[in-house]
């Protein structure tokens, strides 16, 4: 009987292992093979552009042995937990200071694996056709994504509405770094970045401030439509983001290279028109 019982248990601890090994394997999207033989990329993203520019980066993975699969993801927030929880093999949506602001809150060990492109900020208004019609007092909407208050607050820098702190880090600037104000602006940073845009829809506000996937997403054309957006030598560059350790791994250096290609750079500047600009 206690022979029985030993083997018994050993199997269940050699079934209990299995499982365990096919459970974490499993969490591993690189390496995956298909149901047709290639390696499975699983990469998450934003809907308009990234998304978009992935669907086109198939079929040029595909000649190379991998099958790409696309999981959208709304917000800015869920594609880096999917990432830390190894539910991706990378993501694509987001930019170096937002990265940077993620790691430093999350502590996530995650790297940037190579630059895809840039989308120009912009600031859009119902009411008025130029920055420099804003009246004195002026209701100005943004995100509450504190990793893009320096972007947009350079921008208003540029254009002349305000003066930042002198030797600040621009890109970490927040609306407490403003240290001239001459217009009296108002700055409204409560509202999530997917709702910008239909917030500039209902008139709210006398300007808000857009990132330009949610602009595209929203049918806005941001270098027609926007009173104001950065130009191309904007720091925030899109990236492909992995964990530590896997931008070396053969299926991410693939990713990369597909999306960095002329094929798919020329892709970007047909379609976007000026509103994403690739890096290269």
């Amino acid at each position: 009987m206690k022979k029985w019982l030993t083997i018994l248990l050993a199997l269940t601890l050699v079934l209990a292992l299995a499982a365990c090994g096919k459970s974490e394997q499993k969490s591993e999207g690189t390496g995956e093979k298909s149901d047709k033989g290639n390696t499975k990329i699983v990469v998450g993203a934003s809907p308009v552009p990234h998304a978009e520019i992935l669907e086109k980066a198939k079929p040029i993975l595909k000649e190379k042995g991998y099958d790409l699969e696309i999981k959208t993801f709304t917000d800015y927030v869920l594609p880096n937990k999917a990432l830390d929880s190894k539910e991706l093999d990378a993501n694509y949506f987001q930019h170096i200071p937002y990265l940077n602001a993620q790691i430093k809150e999350f502590g996530y060990d995650f790297v940037n694996a190579g630059g895809i492109h840039i989308e120009p900020i912009g600031i859009y208004s119902k009411k008025y056709k130029k920055l420099s019609d804003l009246p004195n007092g002026a209701h100005l909407i943004m995100s509450n994504s504190v990793a893009d208050h320096g972007r947009l607050l350079s921008l208003l820098e540029k254009e002349g509405l305000i003066k930042l702190k002198d030797g600040i880090d621009k890109t970490k600037a927040e609306i407490k770094d403003v240290v001239d104000n001459p217009k009296k602006l108002k700055f409204d940073a409560d509202y999530e970045p997917k709702l910008l845009p239909q917030i500039y829809n209902n008139g709210e506000g006398d300007a808000v401030l857009i990132n330009s996937n949610y602009a595209i997403d929203a049918g806005l054309n941001p270098v027609k439509d926007a009173i104001a957006i950065e130009d191309k030598e904007s720091p925030y560059v899109n990236i492909i983001t992995v964990r530590k350790g896997d931008e070396s791994k053969p299926a991410i250096k693939a990713l990369v290279e597909a999306l960095q290609s002329k094929e798919i750079q020329d892709f970007i500047l047909e379609k976007y028109k000026g509103a994403v600009v690739p890096t290269k």
